[in-house]
C-alpha cells in the first residue's frame, strides 16, 4: 500500500485559502437562499460568487466513470437527494421546510476546497433538526479522532456510534470522504461505516499520518442507508424516499491533531430565508 500524499508549510497555507473560498460562498449563500428560489437560480449565484472570488468550481465538467461531465458548479440536494444534486435535476422552487445540501468544490491558485452543509428553508421540522444534529455531531466527534497515532477506522467507529447507536438513524452506505489537494480526490478513501469484512475498506487501517489533507463527510438519512440512482444519471437518492442531509468539512492532520479549514461553516444558520 503506496503512502499517503502529505503537505507542509506554504504548500498547507495555499489549501487554508482554497477552504476558505468555500466558506465565504457558503456565507454569502446563507443570505441568498429562501424559499422561491430554484436550483438554477442558486447555481448561478454560486458561479458568481467564485469568480469574485478569483477561483472556480472544481465539480463543473468533473467526469466519474461513465457518468456524463458534471454540469453544474454546485452539486444542490434536496430532501431525498442525498448528494450529487444538479441544478436541473429538480425544477421547482424551494418550498417551506424543504432540506436542501449545498456541496461546494473549488479550484483556487492550484488547490482545492471541497465542503458541504446542509440548512432547512424556512422552517425546519423536527425531524430535520434531528437528522441535522446528528449530521453536525458526527462530523464533529468523528473530526476529534484524526490525529497521529489512531487509524480511519477511528473515525468511522465514532461517526458511526453517533449516528446509527446515539441516533438510531441510518448512515449511507458506499459514500464517503477522501484524500485531497491539488486534485479533487485522492487517497485515502475515508469510510463513515467501520468494515463488514477484511479487506472490505483497506484504508481503514492506515494510521492517520500529520500533513494529509481530507475532506471527511457523514451522509445519513432517516430511513435507510440504501440508495437508489438512475442509469448514467448524477443524483443519488435514498431508497425509501426518506430525508437526507450531508455535511463535510476539509481538514489538515497535524501533529497537534486536526485542523479543520472550513470551520467557518459551524457558525452559519441552520434555516435559511426563516
Amino acid at each position: 500500500m503506496s503512502r499517503l500524499p502529505t503537505i507542509e508549510g506554504a504548500d498547507a497555507e495555499r489549501a487554508a485559502e482554497a477552504a476558505h473560498k468555500v466558506v465565504v460562498v457558503h456565507q454569502r449563500l446563507s443570505d441568498f437562499v429562501r424559499e422561491g428560489h430554484t436550483l438554477a437560480v442558486i447555481d448561478a449565484f454560486v458561479a458568481k460568487a467564485l469568480d469574485s472570488l478569483g477561483a472556480r468550481s472544481c465539480f463543473k465538467g468533473y467526469r466519474a466513470g461513465r457518468l456524463p461531465p458534471f454540469p453544474s458548479h454546485a452539486c444542490l440536494s434536496v430532501n431525498e437527494c442525498v448528494v450529487h444534486g444538479t441544478a436541473g435535476y429538480y425544477e421547482k422552487p424551494l418550498k417551506r421546510g424543504d432540506l436542501i445540501s449545498i456541496d461546494i468544490g473549488v479550484l483556487y491558485r492550484g488547490w482545492i476546497g471541497d465542503a458541504a452543509w446542509t440548512y432547512a428553508i424556512g422552517e425546519a421540522s423536527d425531524e430535520a433538526r434531528r437528522l441535522m444534529k446528528a449530521g453536525m455531531d458526527s462530523l464533529r466527534l468523528g473530526i476529534e479522532q484524526l490525529r497521529p497515532g489512531n487509524t480511519f477506522n477511528e473515525w468511522a467507529k465514532t461517526v458511526q456510534g453517533c449516528v446509527e447507536g446515539d441516533y438510531k438513524l441510518h448512515l449511507v452506505r458506499g459514500l464517503g470522504g477522501h484524500g485531497y489537494g491539488r486534485r479533487l480526490h485522492e487517497p485515502p478513501f475515508v469510510s463513515n461505516s467501520v468494515p463488514g469484512f477484511p479487506m472490505e475498506w483497506p484504508d481503514g487501517s492506515r494510521e492517520c499520518r500529520a500533513g494529509t489533507l481530507v475532506a471527511v463527510e457523514p451522509m445519513l438519512a432517516v430511513g435507510t442507508g440504501e440508495t437508489s440512482q438512475g442509469k448514467g444519471e448524477w443524483p443519488i437518492f435514498t431508497a425509501d424516499g426518506s430525508l437526507a442531509v450531508h455535511y463535510e468539512h476539509d481538514v489538515l492532520i497535524t501533529n497537534d491533531g486536526p485542523r479543520v479549514l472550513t470551520a467557518g461553516l459551524d457558525e452559519l444558520p441552520q434555516v435559511l430565508g426563516g
